[in-house]
């Protein structure tokens, strides 16, 4: 992924969302955003998807507090993703993300 993509990884689940620096306006459940889902131990391809899907899905609405760390950068790929961290939080709501992506200018 680009650089000016802003970067989320979604630790309990282990999936990654990469959020467009253009394209995306209005609320953020209607913004289409690039999901990788890192849990299968299979090359995946990255698909694009509505993030108000993504956070409806049963993984993520019914497994609440979640870890995210907003990174920039990461080192190696698979088994060795380690992502330098710009800022983690626990969230307990959806609405805690949209307070996460507001204080990030997202």
């Amino acid at each position: 992924m680009e650089s000016q993509y802003k970067k989320f990884h979604f630790q309990e689940v282990d999936c990654l969302i990469y959020f467009s620096p253009n394209g995306n306006s209005g609320k953020y459940c209607n913004y289409n955003v690039v999901l990788v889902d890192r849990k299968t131990g299979k090359a995946q391809p990255e698909k694009v998807v509505k993030l108000g899907d993504f956070l409806d899905s049963p993984e993520i609405e019914q497994k609440y507090p979640h870890t995210i760390g907003y990174f920039k950068v990461s080192s190696g790929e698979k088994e060795n993703f380690k992502p330098e961290y710009l800022e983690l939080r626990v969230i307990r709501t959806v609405e805690e993300f949209w307070l996460f992506l507001n204080a990030l200018d997202i």
